[in-house]
């Protein structure tokens, strides 16, 4: 603490606002990342001629890659010092930006995807840890409430900036943008922060565990992935990654209970609170981000929208959370956590079934967005008191460990989930059609009608399929969120099977 007091006070007040402007934009562009391809799927895929299920891989890839990076971040800051990691991923990160810009296939976006998770993994909890260590003891609440506004904003901001873009100027421009923040930031990093580098120290690092760690994860994302287009367990080569995936799992486990320095602290697991929490937080945040995954679709390739539509729609789910996060921090403190989440993750579970009842083929956009709004409500209760329970369950000298694996687990459900929300989706809207393509009355009748108002044969026969293709999709999307809402309330159930948190958790040990 006294290195950062010593970093603190050596900077004057102007390089200390510019720091915190940089460190706060860098967390504010990676977070924005993760949402901002979300409504753009449907012009990346029609862009790279691929379908909108493969053009998901984009969402899928950055998630995986940014997961897997997060337990290296504590090594790579010990091994070469934290202010050059941070300026070397803010540079990576703009370089694969402009990679992923100037792709050309599938493959191409999803490989630079990937190599923009893995600079982007560490500028997160890097972003935090500097911007305490530059910040007096006294001011740490104030530094962490800069940080953590901008991880709220920006997963408002990267719908409605991925779809305004995407429709005026192509979705290549969504990665673009980030090439002068990064470059500014990186500069901004190493011109500001140099006073508040840490000591380099040649640590030892899990090199076995991190490549196991890769192997099976790698061979999970690509089963799920690539599972639809293969027929799933009817092909050999979905079995074998199937298999590779479930060896080297069981070789990492028994690796890191055993390992000395272990890239992945599985002990924590050892505490009955952050276990159960970290398993609500699972389930509930993967069936979440699922969600933001598959609405923007369903919107444009059911109801019309434009991906700028689709992106307001969809933005209104963090509007409410911005209003409540300060409400629940209070309550935090006063109101036993297990009634917090337990709470707030069954309103996640209601606004699901809201969804079931109130969308249709014809829904309007209020009818749209007004779900998305009261769901956001209830997003900081879920949130906000799971990362005390969890935390506070642990030895106070674990904290660091288990926020790690915490956030590596929440990273990677939400990759996990994606890919298994989407290819239930599209098999259950396929599955429908054909349910109700068998069971349609009065077709010929509504075809002659059409007919008789000018419509060709081949154009009336059209109209009749659209209209089964969005019923089809529209049943399909019911069934996905009433699955979410039976999720969210088996997890909002299992989190009293958790004790109240042993310590308070201050602020920054999250992440």
């Amino acid at each position: 603490m006294a290195a950062a007091e010593t970093s603190a006070t050596a900077m004057g007040k102007g390089t200390l606002v510019l720091a915190c402007l940089v460190l706060a934009f860098t967390n504010f562009m990676v977070v924005l990342d993760t949402t901002i391809a979300n409504v753009s799927v449907a012009h990346i895929a029609g862009g790279l001629g691929i379908s909108s299920s493969e053009g998901t891989w984009v969402i899928t890839s950055y998630a995986v890659a940014e997961a897997i990076c997060v337990p290296l971040t504590g090594w790579l800051a010990k091994r070469f010092g934290t202010v050059r990691v941070f300026a070397v991923g803010m540079a990576g990160f703009g370089v694969f930006s402009m990679l992923c810009g100037m792709a050309w296939s599938l493959g191409s976006l999803v490989a630079f995807r990937i190599g923009q998770g893995l600079c982007g993994g560490p500028l997160m909890p890097i972003s935090q840890t500097l911007l305490l260590r530059i910040f007096p003891k006294e001011k740490h609440a104030q530094a962490t409430g800069i940080w953590a506004m901008t991880t709220i904003v920006a997963p408002i901001l990267g719908p409605i900036l991925g779809g305004t873009i995407s429709d005026n100027w192509g979705w290549h421009w969504i990665f673009f943008i980030n090439i002068p923040i990064a470059a500014i930031c990186a500069f901004g990093a190493m011109v500001l922060l140099g006073k508040a580098e840490t000591k380099v120290e040649r640590t030892p690092i899990d090199t076995i565990g991190l490549v196991l760690l890769v192997l099976w994860v790698g061979a999970l994302q690509l089963m799920l992935d690539l599972g639809r287009e293969h027929d799933w367990f009817g092909s050999s080569f979905i079995v074998v990654l199937a298999v590779t995936a479930g060896i080297f799992f069981s070789f990492f486990m028994v690796w890191e209970m055993f390992e000395r320095e272990p890239a992945v602290n599985l002990k924590v697991f050892r505490y009955r609170g952050f276990t159960v929490s970290v398993t609500a937080l699972v389930f509930a945040y993967g069936t979440f981000f699922a969600s933001l995954v598959v609405i923007p679709q369903w919107l444009q390739g059911a109801l019309g929208y434009t991906a700028t539509w689709a992106g307001y729609a969809t933005a209104f789910n963090g509007v409410a959370a911005v209003m409540m996060a300060p409400v629940v921090a209070k309550l935090s403190t006063r109101v036993d956590e297990r009634i917090l989440v337990s709470f707030g993750i069954l309103w996640l579970g209601a606004t699901s079934m809201i969804r079931v009842l109130w969308w249709t083929s014809d829904a309007d956009f209020w009818t749209v967005a007004l779900p998305q709004l009261i769901q956001g409500a209830g997003m900081p209760f879920f949130f906000i008191p799971l990362t005390t329970l969890a935390l506070g369950a642990v030895d106070e000298e674990e904290v660091a460990s288990a926020a790690g694996v915490m956030n590596f687990l929440r990273t990677m459900s939400g990759a996990i989930a994606t890919a298994i929300a989407t290819t239930v989706w599209y098999d259950g809207a396929q599955g429908t059609r054909a349910e109700l393509s068998g069971v349609l009355n009065g077709t010929e009748q509504t075809m002659q009608s059409l007919q008789a108002h000018g419509y060709t044969v081949e154009q009336s026969r059209q109209v009749v399929s659209n209209l089964v293709d969005g019923q089809a999709t529209a049943l399909a999307t019911g069934s996905i969120f009433t699955t979410a809402a039976i999720v969210f309330a088996a997890a909002a159930s299992i989190i009293w099977l958790a004790p109240r948190p042993k310590h308070p958790v201050a602020a920054g040990q999250a992440h």
